[in-house]
């Protein structure tokens, strides 16, 4: 049988359950995550500071949300690597260390578009003094 498939298939309630547990865990077990919270954190308070527009929340808000995915995508194939080799193996040290490559990436573009709201929202301020 397939997985997922048939009877034994979760709920829609179920399936949400379980994403949550898996954030949980997550949060309670990796400190990056948290550090991308925190970051997230600082992102609406000077959001709010600033006084940023709807777009600019927009903007902020998908970036928060896909620095977050990105990290527990990072988390899930450094588990899943260590589940399938727990003994070191070149390969699997290239795959996680690829994993985390992609998330700093991601990390990087999300801090210059970051860099340009922030910038043109303290601009817009100054020039409303």
């Amino acid at each position: 049988m397939i997985p997922g498939k048939g009877p034994n298939h979760p709920s829609f309630k179920r399936s949400f359950l379980f994403a949550l547990q898996g954030f949980r865990t997550a949060l309670n077990q990796e400190r990056n995550i948290k550090v991308m919270l925190g970051g997230a954190a600082f992102a609406v308070v000077m959001g709010i500071v600033l006084r940023l527009d709807p777009l600019s929340w927009a903007v902020v808000f998908v970036c928060c949300g896909v620095v977050l995915a990105a990290e527990l995508t990072n988390t899930a194939i450094e588990t899943v690597v260590d589940l399938v080799s727990p003994e070191f193996h070149p390969l699997a040290g290239r795959a996680k260390d690829i994993a985390a490559a992609a998330s700093w990436v991601l990390c990087l573009f999300v801090a210059l578009a970051g860099i340009c709201v922030y910038a043109f929202a303290l601009y817009r301020l100054i020039l409303s003094l």
